[in-house]
């Protein structure tokens, strides 16, 4: 091999370095989320993401769900009720405001479904109209409390069993949701009470990176 030659490939070998150094960078810099910008609008990743159980649920038409129907989209899941006074209406419509914010590519890749923790109240029926005060797509799912108290160990989302034999009771629940991937794992949390303004800003890198 002549000098000239020699240095023709090494020069070649460096550019094909230096590209695929940049490619990676590029392709990395694609699948990992501004971590810090989320945080900051309150959504937690998980360092892994965790199996959902296999669980079996009522949605707001009476039809039988199952878990793994999550996959697919993104899912926000939120632990309410229908009776709640206070922060399950303004994180339904918190909810409601950022979702007619999104590009349609974003809103079109996520769903949001509120898990009843009342379920001796909250009957499918119940949870329709309620769902369609907010107008805006919402899913709504009751099962038994030994469902959802299974459910909510397995995703943290923790809520207290109220004394049904009073009457006008509250239920105790976690203002936050549990952020599902389109594989029907768990990525992570939001906290509320939801900022619209930050969910609004980083919603669309998130849901656009898987």
């Amino acid at each position: 091999m002549t000098k000239a030659q020699k240095i023709v490939f090494t020069v070649a070998g460096a550019l094909a370095l230096l590209i695929g150094l940049s490619v990676h960078r590029l392709l990395d810099g694609q699948k990992q989320p501004d971590r810090a910008g989320l945080v900051d609008a309150g959504i937690i990743l998980l360092a892994q993401s965790r199996a959902m159980p296999a669980l079996q649920m009522t949605d707001q038409n009476g039809a039988v769900v199952h878990m793994d129907q999550l996959q697919g989209k993104w899912s926000l899941l939120f632990f309410g009720y229908t009776f709640c006074p206070d922060i399950c209406p303004t994180t339904l419509a918190n909810l409601r405001d950022v979702q007619q914010q999104l590009p349609n590519v974003t809103r079109e890749r996520l769903q949001v479904v509120l898990i009843s923790v009342d379920p001796h109240r909250d009957t499918p029926e119940r949870l329709k109209q309620y769902l369609g005060y907010f107008k805006a797509g919402f899913e709504g799912w009751v099962a038994p409390v030994e469902t959802l108290q299974t459910l909510a160990s397995a995703i943290s989302i923790p809520f207290i069993p109220a004394d049904t034999r009073k009457p006008n009771y509250l239920v105790e629940h976690s203002a936050n949701l549990a952020l599902i991937g389109p594989d029907g794992r768990q990525r992570g949390f939001i906290r509320g009470p939801i900022d619209n303004a930050k969910m609004i800003a980083q919603l669309p890198g998130l849901v656009a990176g898987d």
